[in-house]
């Protein structure tokens, strides 16, 4: 299993709030994170910051995952932990009231990945059955959709996209989405920031996953991509795959 973690401030903003990365436990088992930030000045970068480096400090401390409930339980607790941490020092810390942050997080093991989610930010999976979404997005616009009130082409356009319903830190307490879905050799999951995914529809994420045998490549490939759109946003991916031919990296 190997894994590559890339991200890009972006062609217009000056700094990057988006924050994550691909980890190791001490049974070798790996996780994949990626936090999109948000607040005033600074306070996303922060927020983004405590939500990866939380994740990381507890999971490299873990031995060994078996089961879909033992991970999920692993990742319920630890993204309350984590907005009760960001939420706590925002209240703390008058320059970072409101500051908040999205989380996608996947525990990648030999059968199964577990996924947890709040905000915005996506987990996409692709195999023989071809390309789908695993997260739903905690967004006005998607609730839109869902209810019927708007077409999925009408949300992939809708001048509120940005608008979040839920984000790790705003509240004192939040459940998280969390599921779980067997995987393969050969198969890729995707993490991602919406400075990539409001970038592409679907059949393009999906083609450009199957186009590299490289994980650096593809990596590379989705940011250029992004930017060459206008790269208005932070971009942050990672990309895992059941392929030991596969590269890992980190940036």
């Amino acid at each position: 299993m190997q894994a590559y973690f890339l991200t890009d401030t972006g062609l217009v903003r000056n700094h990057n709030e988006d924050a994550g990365g691909v980890f190791r436990n001490k049974g070798d088992q790996l996780l994949a994170v990626i936090a999109d930030g948000m607040g005033g000045h600074n306070a996303g970068d922060v927020a983004s910051e405590i939500a990866t480096t939380t994740i990381q400090e507890k999971w490299e401390k873990t031995d060994f995952f078996t089961t879909p409930d033992e991970a999920e339980t692993w990742l319920m607790e630890t993204v309350i932990e984590i907005n009760t941490s960001i939420y706590q020092y925002a209240q703390t810390n008058e320059a970072y009231q409101g500051m908040g942050t999205t989380i996608v997080a996947a525990i990648c093991l030999d059968d199964f990945v577990s996924v947890a989610n709040i905000g915005d930010s996506r987990c996409y999976l692709s195999n023989e059955q071809g390309f789908k979404q695993l997260t739903e997005d905690h967004s006005l616009v998607n609730e839109l959709f869902r209810s019927g009130q708007i077409s999925k082409e009408d949300a992939e356009h809708h001048p509120r996209k940005n608008v979040l319903l839920k984000a790790l830190g705003t509240e004192p307490s939040i459940q998280p989405d969390i599921s779980s879905i067997g995987w393969e050799e050969s198969n890729t999951l995707l993490l991602c920031s919406d400075g990539l995914s409001n970038k592409f529809n679907e059949p393009e994420l999906a083609e450009t996953i199957t186009q590299f045998d490289q994980l650096e490549e593809m990596g590379k490939q989705l940011i250029s991509v992004a930017k060459g759109r206008g790269g208005e946003d932070n971009i942050s991916i990672a990309l895992v795959t059941y392929d030991v031919s596969k590269e890992e990296g980190d940036a």
